[in-house]
């Protein structure tokens, strides 16, 4: 599961989903069906959920989709005059007298009340009786290194896998706490950096969707054969871009939104992409599957929004906390072209459970395709899902593609 804030919120729907589409197969009150929970970002904070719950998935899709249903932006960083005046007030004499005072803000918000949240609800105890219990395999969750640059994936397994070390990548086996989380959601410039160990010392890191070039990786570095991926960013369809404000000169807030959707968003579509291809050329070369070199075929099924989330939030502005929006307003933060980056911090629940709906709807959409992914169930019928709005083979989740990577990539 990929980050991106609040529109995180997707993820727990297409959950939620899949829980009722198990729940018409007699299957929903049993193990989580995936082995292997890979998140960064919101999407750590959403596998954490599900890892702390594995023997009962309905259960675990329930207490996500309660969680998100709820949420407000000061559970997750705060809101209040005090703090936020403070924070803009630092920003501002940062970049007009830092060359005086040589003193910088760590973040623009404080994200201490989902370090607090995080504490009451993530109980690492419950992810390793899950994995005792063997109804979880692995556990992981990436984050970036701001000490050093490198990419890091922490992970807890049922049993012994070797840390695997890449070009900027290496995996370390950690028990997975809060600190993690937090780290592995601290998206730059907006939360604070948080100090993990790691080899014997202390390294600051921040949100691990930055350089994220292979987010399908450590699942399959973790034993994953098949791999349902879960996003955040809408697949663009005909006409999406009519709606789209002409406006001038762009925002700081329209280009803020440019540069966290390429941090956020692209990553899992063009890995999916070089998976694809490899499959590709696996295929005119079945001599190579399964070699001593490492190949091996590997199965993906993703789920996207079939609605543009910039739309949705462009709705839900308004709701943003009055300090917020105060905050946002002179970047362009408040207006419909500065959506795209309003919505990564749209932690209010008429925005959460628009997303939450859409991810049920995308799930429901392809609920024969989930079930035959997930649980092996052949649909009773051969007819064709109808399709329309939010019909998986265009917009929401994209058909199963059996696709190799070479492990040492």
């Amino acid at each position: 599961m990929m980050g991106g804030g609040a529109r995180a919120a997707y993820q727990a729907g297409v959950l939620a989903g899949i829980a009722r589409i198990a729940a018409r197969h007699g299957m929903a009150r049993g193990p989580l069906p995936f082995g292997i929970i890979a998140g960064t970002s919101a999407g750590a904070v959403n596998g954490a959920g599900l890892a702390i719950g594995a023997a009962d998935f309905q259960a675990a899709a329930d207490s996500l989709a309660a969680l998100w249903h709820g949420i407000h932006a000061d559970d997750v960083y705060r809101t209040d005059v005090l703090r936020v005046g403070a924070s803009g007030a630092r920003w501002l004499s940062s970049l007009a007298f830092g060359w005086a005072t040589r003193r910088a803000p760590r973040a623009l918000f404080d994200n201490a009340p989902l370090g607090g949240m995080l504490g009451e609800l993530f109980d690492s105890e419950r992810v390793q009786a899950s994995l005792d219990a063997g109804v979880l395999h692995a556990f992981a969750v990436t984050a970036l290194s701001y000490s050093t640059g490198r990419h890091v994936t922490f992970y807890q397994s049922h049993r012994r896998i070797h840390p695997w070390h890449r070009s900027q990548r290496v995996a370390v086996e950690a028990r997975i706490g809060v600190d993690h989380l937090l780290a592995s959601s601290s998206i730059p410039f907006l939360f604070p950096s948080i100090p993990l160990e790691i080899e014997g010392h202390h390294e600051w890191f921040g949100d691990g969707t930055m350089r994220q070039m292979s987010p399908l990786s450590p699942a399959i570095h973790l034993g994953a054969s098949r791999i349902l991926a879960i996003g955040a960013a809408s697949r663009q369809r005909a006409g999406w871009f009519d709606t789209v404000p002409a406006g001038g000169y762009p925002s700081l807030a329209q280009v803020g939104g440019q540069a966290l959707a390429s941090i956020f968003l692209d990553g899992l579509q063009a890995d999916l992409e070089r998976l694809q291809h490899i499959n590709r050329l696996l295929a005119r070369m079945p001599e190579v599957a399964g070699d001593a070199e490492g190949w091996r075929p590997v199965e993906v099924m993703t789920i996207a929004p079939s609605e543009p989330i910039e739309a949705i939030a462009a709705a839900h502005i308004d709701r943003l906390p009055r300090t917020v929006r105060a905050l946002l307003a002179p970047l362009g933060g408040t207006e419909a072209r500065g959506a795209a980056f309003a919505s990564y911090l749209l932690f209010e629940p008429a925005f959460t459970q628009a997303l939450l709906a859409l991810g049920e709807r995308d799930a429901e959409a392809q609920a024969d395709e989930i079930a035959a992914f997930l649980y092996g169930v052949v649909p009773s019928t051969t007819a064709p899902p109808a399709h329309g709005h939010g019909a998986p083979t265009t917009h929401g989740a994209a058909p199963s593609h059996a696709v190799g990577e070479r492990l040492g990539v």
